[in-house]
């Protein structure tokens, strides 16, 4: 055994099992789970709501570090700006746009945005409601974005109502993805989490 702590320390870092990206990825996953909170019954009786707030307050960066790695390689590059789903859509969309230079465009509850405007009623787990997007702009190639993927209600009434806009859509971009709630979807869904 050597006297010197450097020599010390330098064999016991090359016995330590190496982390790799995948590594990495579950370690970030388990976080981000932990911090999830599953409140039954809300908002009605029956259904489970997943509250991301504690992510948004301590989990933030790494939230955003995932969704941008659950993104193919390239992607981003195709895309020129995220869809927003009201209204936890338009915190992830946001922080995406930000961090990248790219545009938002807003898919809002009715009375929300100025005319001209296209809007499509949808069912949710509890209830219905409607979706507006704004008119009039020129067509582009957009990636949705919501917290959560759960029956597809809402994305799926998203993916129409851009593509009725004229805007291609390049994919769904979710913190959540609850797979065996909801049927396969029109275009590739990337999530960080599945539950």
């Amino acid at each position: 055994m050597s006297d010197n702590p450097q020599s010390l320390s330098n064999s016991q870092e090359t016995s330590a099992v190496p982390v790799n990206n995948e590594t990495l990825q579950n370690r970030r996953q388990h976080d981000l789970w932990k911090a999830i909170r599953t409140v039954p019954d809300f908002p009605k009786p029956g259904i489970d709501f997943y509250d991301i707030t504690p992510l948004l307050l301590d989990h933030v960066d790494e939230v955003i570090d995932g969704m941008l790695a659950a993104l193919p390689e390239g992607l981003l590059e195709q895309i020129d700006c995220f869809v927003a789903v009201e209204a936890r859509g338009f915190v992830f969309a946001s922080l995406l746009s930000g961090r990248l230079g790219k545009g938002m465009v807003l898919l809002r509850k009715p009375g929300k945005l100025p005319p001209p405007v296209a809007n499509k009623s949808y069912a949710l787990e509890y209830g219905s409601d409607t979706l507006e997007i704004q008119g009039g702009m020129a067509p582009r190639k957009v990636l949705l974005v919501d917290d959560i993927l759960a029956t597809g209600g809402t994305l799926t009434t998203a993916y129409h109502l851009c593509q009725e806009a004229g805007h291609d859509v390049a994919g769904v971009l979710v913190l959540l993805d609850l797979v065996d709630l909801h049927k396969p979807f029109p275009v590739p869904v990337y999530t960080v989490l599945e539950g």
